[in-house]
């Protein structure tokens, strides 16, 4: 029988030649990553093993993103104590200020993750990286402390489902329609501990970007990670970039599926997902006209300069921001923010009326930049509605893709680009 791509990526850091679906493992480990939130935590549960030393300086990455810029003392002292430990173990790869930017943006970014990685973060959306042949997944901050003791992690090898997309896209179809599509299709459990496997004639005019943006919400759908096998894009996109050799899978033609879908992209129209779940998901033409107070177009789904291009394209298109709307702009990086102002976009943001912020995970967990009122209806590019995430429990996000929400920050009500 032959093996899926994650299964050979798995197999490699365990140094077998096979492993199977439900076989418990434990891999070795190119990356361990945390954050403001969860390093502090796992710094504390690896004190308790006793360890003075984390096993590889290297491969351990502390990215001060969600509550930075510090929005109060309690944030500022969780920053200060995760620095302290990094400058201890001398960490190579930690990130605060100007040099710091949305995790799971940064780390692909700045080529520290690579095709062939065996990739732990304590966040859950660290699939993300299965965007350019990664087998990358969440755990929690006791799961990250013993990796920093130990270079391995403990887990059961997943399932895989294939989703092979094919047809051609629709103008302003992006990889948050798709995976918004998808998800409302199988539902937020529908891939369960699955490893979902994006395969098909249609992934060739995907982006990196877009494939970041799938990968990113595999885990919306329950999974354990996601994946796209690497191909010229990727290749492209790592080339000069990767701190480490990238290392290429592929899937053999008999691999063993849990499940296999076929999706026709053609026939996918710009989404929106509903308020309280992400599988809560429709054409956004299907909606009925829907007010709202905020538009935040940012985030480790969305926050890349492809996805503020397409933002800034229709923005500009329609002049104005509605006078009834907040519209934050968060590049995701440094270098986004940069290569934005070099690119004019910026100036469009903000001539439009929008604040642009710095890069923050911010309004995305409900930690600050952006927290709704009872009431208040935002459309966001993150990655999460449920209820109270991004504020009060009576407020409501939908989920869009960038230019669904320029549009929406445009009309003042959730509106399709095509309207602009």
């Amino acid at each position: 029988m032959g093996q899926t791509i994650s299964e050979k990526i798995l197999a490699a850091h365990c140094g077998k030649k096979i492993v199977e679906a439900g076989e418990f493992i434990e891999p070795k480990l190119d990356i361990v990553l945390a954050n403001d939130i969860t390093a502090p935590l796992a710094i504390r549960e690896f004190a308790k093993t006793g360890a003075k030393k984390i096993f590889d300086k290297n491969k351990i990455v502390f990215v001060m993103d969600h509550f930075t810029p510090n929005k109060d003392i309690n944030s500022a002292e969780q920053v200060k104590f995760v620095r302290e430990f990094a400058k201890e173990q001398k960490i190579k790869h930690y990130y605060e200020g100007g040099q710091s930017g949305v995790e799971h943006a940064l780390l692909p970014e700045q080529g520290i993750v690579t095709a062939g990685d065996v990739i732990i973060g304590a966040d859950s959306h660290t699939c993300t990286y299965g965007a350019i042949g990664a087998f990358s997944t969440g755990g929690g901050s006791t799961d990250v402390a013993a990796a920093m003791t130990t270079g391995r992690i403990w887990f059961k090898v997943p399932q895989s489902i294939k989703f092979i997309l094919k047809g051609k896209l629709k103008k302003w179809v992006s990889g948050k329609d798709i995976i918004l599509y998808i998800i409302g299709m199988i539902s937020v459990d529908g891939a369960l501990y699955n490893a979902m496997e994006f395969t098909g004639s249609a992934v060739k005019n995907l982006t990196i970007a877009d494939r970041f943006t799938i990968c990113n919400m595999a885990i919306e759908a329950g999974a354990k990670s996601g994946i796209f096998e690497a191909d010229n894009v990727t290749k492209k996109y790592l080339s000069g970039r990767s701190l480490r050799k990238p290392k290429y899978y592929q899937s053999d033609k008999d691999a063993k599926y849990n499940q296999i879908y076929e999706i026709d992209c053609s026939k996918i129209y710009p989404q929106i997902a509903k308020p309280f779940l992400p599988s809560n998901a429709d054409a956004v033409k299907n909606l009925k006209k829907t007010y709202i107070d905020q538009v935040v177009i940012g985030s480790c789904t969305n926050g890349r300069i492809e996805d503020l291009r397409i933002a800034a394209l229709i923005i500009k298109k329609g002049k104005k921001i509605n006078s009834n709307v907040r519209a934050i702009i968060i590049p995701a990086t440094a270098q986004v923010y940069s290569q934005a102002l070099k690119e004019g976009l910026i100036k469009i943001f903000i001539d439009a009326g929008a604040i642009v912020s710095a890069p923050t995970c911010g309004p995305c967990l409900g930690g600050y930049m952006g927290i709704l009122a009872a009431g208040e209806k935002c459309v966001s590019t993150t990655n999460r509605n449920f209820v109270g995430r991004m504020g009060h429990i009576k407020s409501e996000v939908f989920l869009a893709s960038p230019a669904t929400a320029a549009a929406s920050a445009v009309k003042g009500y959730i509106s399709s680009p095509e309207s602009i």
